[in-house]
Order: C-alpha cells, then sequence, then structure tokens
C-alpha cells in the first residue's frame, strides 16, 4: 500500500484566477457558498475532467452574453480567453455602446489578454466564444495563435436572428471592382518604401 505522502490526492477545484479565487471567499453568508457551488464545474461521475473545465468556461461566456442583452451593451455574444485554467480575459460585444463596429466579443477578449500577458499572441490559450466568429474575428483569431476555439452558437443560428456575415464571405472570390464597396488600388509605388524599410530593418520584430 502506497504511504499517506506518496498518494496522488485530486483537487477539489481546477486551477483559478486569483480574482475568481479571492471574490469567491469574499463573499459572505448564502451569497459566499452560492458563489462557490457555481465555481464547482458542474460534470457527472463519467465526464472526463478536461471537458467539464470546457463546459465551465462556455456556460461563463454564455451567461455573459445574457447580461450583455439585458444591459444593453451590444449583440448577444461573448467570449472568454483561458490559459492553464485561469480566466486571462472575459469580453462581450460592444459595438453599439462603444459606437466601434469592431468591438465583437472576440475582438474585446483579445485585446485584454495581450495586455495582460504583455504579448502579441496567445500561445496555449483556449479560446471560447458563445457563436462562430465572423470573418474579421476569425482572421484576430488567427492572427492572435490560440491553441484552440471552442464555439457555442453557429453562424447560421446568429444568421437566424439578424446577423448573417454570409455576405463577408460571399466578397472575397470577387474582383475588387465588383464588391458591395468597390476598391481601387492608388500610389503602390509610394506605398511600398514603408514595405522595404520593413525587409531592411534588422531589429524588426517579426509576428
Amino acid at each position: 500500500m502506497a504511504s499517506y505522502k506518496s498518494r496522488t490526492k485530486r483537487p477539489l477545484l481546477p486551477k483559478a484566477s486569483l480574482r475568481d479565487v479571492r471574490g469567491m471567499w469574499g463573499a459572505r453568508g448564502e451569497r459566499g457558498v452560492c458563489a462557490f457551488l457555481k465555481f464547482l464545474p458542474r460534470h457527472g461521475a463519467n465526464m472526463p475532467m478536461d471537458e467539464a473545465l470546457h463546459q465551465r468556461f462556455m456556460r461563463e461566456a454564455i451567461e455573459l452574453s445574457t447580461s450583455n442583452v439585458r444591459e444593453g451593451t451590444g449583440g448577444p455574444f461573448a467570449a472568454i480567453i483561458v490559459r492553464e485554467n485561469v480566466i486571462l480575459a472575459r469580453g462581450t460585444n460592444l459595438v453599439t455602446s462603444t459606437n466601434d463596429p469592431t468591438a465583437h466579443a472576440e475582438i474585446v477578449a483579445i485585446r485584454e489578454a495581450c495586455r495582460t500577458l504583455g504579448s502579441f499572441q496567445l500561445d496555449g490559450c483556449d479560446f471560447y466564444t458563445t457563436c462562430e466568429p465572423c470573418p474579421m474575428c476569425l482572421g484576430a483569431i488567427y492572427w492572435a495563435r490560440p491553441k484552440a476555439v471552442y464555439y457555442a452558437n453557429t453562424r447560421d443560428d446568429a444568421a437566424g436572428i439578424g446577423f448573417d456575415d454570409r455576405f463577408i464571405y460571399d466578397e472575397f472570390p470577387r474582383s475588387h471592382e465588383l464588391r458591395k464597396i468597390p476598391m481601387k488600388q492608388i500610389l503602390r509605388d509610394e506605398a511600398f518604401v514603408a514595405f522595404r524599410a520593413w525587409m531592411n530593418k534588422s531589429d524588426k520584430v517579426t509576428y
């Protein structure tokens, strides 16, 4: 029989951010108990721990998206970025409240996570978003390079409530002059000066 010291104990809780833990234990009475129970991953005896964690993080993102609708700060979308089971960033859609058409939940979360990490890449991070990313957010996610993306609603689900980005995908293969917003090239030679400077810069930080 293994000695007491050599036994491996299964942790009661997954790793959490200090903010989550302090906020939980700092609460009082029934409110504190509810916060503690809510923090525990909801999983059955046969559910793998990884799957339980994925569901816990997605449920938090879903709750954020629902709150965003109630508060009227933007569309019904939210995203959470996690590394080593610690939440680095949360983001909700803030387009209408900030007058910023790029303030999608994924973009907001990426910006916060990168500030937290002090990096322009999300190495080793898991990305949870309540809806399949739009073309803009998908591009940003690829530039940020997280480890994996988990989504809940599909882009068809989004189209069904008025968020249809299919037309953007349709624009990609069209010639520039036939796009709904026409694109015309001017002053390439002058603009290429900056590209040459970048190619010749010995201390550039690539990304």
